[in-house]
């Protein structure tokens, strides 16, 4: 399909800085957005506010009203997300643990009404997780072909976190993919991600990796002459700010549980094109490898991540989905995307 405007349902505000879903989904649907990756964090706090709080039970209730909620703003529900720290886990008795609570999650997907799941690479520390790649392969492939025995299937999009403790690359995360070898098991290919790991440096004073030009330019010829399109399920375009001091004990985001990257990221995702609050990775050359370089047409999602949505601020969600529309309307420009969505396409030409 040609390419659609989505983003992540927290990345409108945070539900724990008094921001409601159904608020964000209004903003969402003012600022012309199709679709929402779901954050089951927000999912979870509707199922609390039903009576008896966080139970399975509620949560399927909450999955109904969340469905309706967004059939009702006329916005799809691209995934449920994320299925976090699965895969390698050395304790395998919380391996099972996680299988059944993918099950449930089948259960809410199916309420829903989405038929994916994502999944990112697990980041906890590598003390709990098996150097042995064959162990991470055989457990992606028992989720993959646990989706492919519901009715209907269930799709997964795995996704590198540029601070993963064994997937931190693009790379890396379609080497996954080719070896769990399933048609429901697929990639996601996120901007920030990407430039996250091998241009940036938030502990560096420059805020950048050695060679990092280079790095970019041989990282997107890799992609585009490696990556079947078919296998990429939906993107994630995203840029962030370059910090003015290092990412270091006594930065005001330090956090010495977290790498600097996920600290960084947590704090300092900008939308597309925010050159005037920061933004300095190469989203533009890697977007137009992902957009022209694979042909990729499709979800494209703003998942930002930013202190700001912490806020409680009233005006965070209209704010976040006016800076993610503007964002859209630059990248739909400078990317010349063939974009079917006659909201997007309203909202685009108006600004």
């Amino acid at each position: 399909m040609p390419c659609r405007l989505a983003i992540t349902s927290m990345s409108l505000g945070r539900c724990s800085a008094g921001h409601s879903l159904s608020h964000k989904l209004d903003m969402a649907r003012m600022y012309g957005f199709g679709g929402i990756e779901l954050f089951h964090e927000d999912l979870l706090h509707v199922a609390q506010k039903l009576p008896g709080g966080a139970t399975e039970d509620n949560e399927l209730k909450a999955a109904s009203i969340v469905r309706q909620l967004c059939q009702e703003r006329g916005l799809a529900i691209v995934c449920l997300q994320p299925f976090a720290h699965y895969e390698g886990l050395l304790d395998r008795q919380a391996h099972l643990e996680r299988l059944d609570q993918l099950s449930f999650w089948f259960e809410l997907a199916r309420v829903l009404g989405t038929d994916m799941v994502q999944i990112p690479s697990s980041f906890l520390p590598s003390s709990e997780l098996s150097e042995d790649p064959r162990v991470a392969v055989a457990d992606l492939r028992t989720v993959a072909d646990m989706g492919l025995r519901e009715k209907p299937p269930v799709r997964f999009v795995y996704e590198a976190l540029c601070w993963g403790t064994r997937c931190d690359l693009w790379e890396q995360s379609w080497d996954l993919v080719r070896a769990v070898d399933r048609p429901n098991f697929g990639l996601c290919l996120d901007t920030f991600n990407i430039a996250g790991r091998i241009y940036a440096d938030p502990a560096s004073p420059t805020g950048c990796a050695p060679n990092c030009d280079r790095a970019v330019q041989e990282s997107i010829a890799r992609l585009i002459a490696t990556v079947d399109v078919r296998k990429v399920f939906y993107v994630q375009v995203v840029d962030a700010e370059r910090l003015e001091e290092p990412l270091v004990p006594g930065h005001e985001f330090y956090n010495s549980e977290q790498p600097a990257r996920m600290s960084w990221s947590r704090n300092c995702r900008l939308f597309y094109g925010e050159e005037d609050r920061g933004a300095y990775l190469p989203v533009a050359d890697i977007s137009r490898a992902i957009f022209h370089g694979l042909g990729f047409e499709g979800w494209v999602s703003m998942e930002l991540f930013n202190r700001r949505m912490s806020d409680a601020d009233e005006i965070v969600p209209l704010e976040l989905a006016s800076r993610g529309s503007v964002a859209w309307a630059k990248l739909v420009k400078d990317m010349k995307l063939r974009v079917d969505d006659p909201a997007s396409r309203r909202v685009a030409a108006s600004l």
